[in-house]
């Protein structure tokens, strides 16, 4: 029995042996994108800033005020796969949340779903999309935040919609995600100095962080205040900033731009959040497969000992036996 028990823990530390090799490659994997997920953001950061700060200046320039009437579009963004920890719990879980404030304020809404895992988890819950996404959770391009864009704008100029809701994770730093809930239209035209990207959006309901960590270092922070100084709709009241075509004409492609790149902006911070997120999980499951490689190993020790004390034992009951047999003799 000693045996058998030592085989059957031999062979759970192979298998334990052998998922560690993978969270740990999948660890490594997850570090090497992080820097590369990293510096497609902070490149994408100038751009979307730029993009607000006209389309503010624009709308101020026409004297368009936007209003939310209609029904509210709420795109979540969540990861392809899993093995991040609670990265996809959290945004589908503000998502809900959402979802539950805005059937408390008798409005109707619409969902858009990017990411193989928001997509399932609506799917299962039966909430019927208006479109979705997948495929590119990890790496991100334009023409992804383009073609995500489309079905929106159309319901936008058709009046079906009159307010966009994202659902995404805001990357902080290495040690800190923000799953966040912001409305990216209709704009808000006030000049706001607040700090971080959160200059460019007209609102934001929630936030919750699901991992610890601050983010005063964040480089992306510090990018983002850069240009939250330098504000174009300040410019364009000065006279500073020179519209042409006439600012009505320019609106409507302004608008585009503006929601592809806010989308743009998000997929890249939802991937680097995702990297992050994943890298963390995956280093935990490293720990805990050797902490349980160690407790196996003991274990397999003591069946060892036990083995060999039985047998010990057994030697010398045999040996005691034969004495008392040849002294009978």
């Amino acid at each position: 029995m000693p045996g058998a028990q030592e085989r059957v823990l031999r062979r759970r530390i192979k298998s334990v042996q052998a998922t560690k090799k993978i969270t740990r490659a999948m660890e490594l994997i997850a570090a090497s994108r992080i820097m590369r997920a990293r510096a497609r953001l902070e490149s994408a950061i100038p751009y979307s800033h730029a993009v607000q700060n006209v389309l503010r200046g624009v709308m101020y320039e026409s004297g368009n005020t936007a209003t939310s009437e209609g029904s509210v579009l709420v795109c979540t963004i969540a990861a392809d796969r899993g093995l991040c920890g609670g990265y996809n719990v959290s945004v589908l879980r503000a998502t809900t949340h959402l979802l539950e404030e805005i059937t408390g304020l008798s409005k109707q809404y619409k969902v858009v779903a990017v990411g193989k895992k928001a997509a399932s988890f609506f799917k299962f819950s039966g909430q019927e999309l208006t479109a979705s996404f997948a495929g590119f959770s990890d790496k991100p391009s334009y023409e992804d935040a383009t073609e995500i864009a489309n079905p929106i704008l159309e319901l936008l100029d058709a009046g079906e919609i009159g307010e966009i809701d994202l659902v995404s994770t805001r990357f902080r730093s290495a040690g800190s995600q923000v799953v966040e809930v912001r409305k990216i239209f209709p704009v808000d035209t006030s000049v706001s100095h607040a700090s971080g990207h959160d200059s460019g959006s007209a609102g934001s309901h929630s936030g919750q962080d699901p991992a610890s960590g601050s983010d005063s270092g964040s480089s992306t922070a510090l990018a983002l205040n850069e240009w939250a100084e330098h504000s174009a709709l300040e410019k364009a009241r000065s006279g500073y900033l020179e519209l042409e075509p006439e600012p009505d004409e320019l609106l409507p492609i302004v608008i585009r731009r503006y929601v592809e790149s806010e989308l743009f902006t998000a997929l890249l911070e939802a991937a680097t959040s995702e990297h992050s997120a994943r890298q963390r999980a995956m280093a935990a499951a490293t720990e805990n497969a050797d902490e349980l490689i160690k407790t196996l190993t003991r274990a397999v020790n003591r069946a060892r000992q036990d083995a060999i004390t039985t047998e010990i034992m057994e030697i010398v009951g045999g040996a005691e036996a034969l004495r008392q047999a040849s002294r009978a003799d």
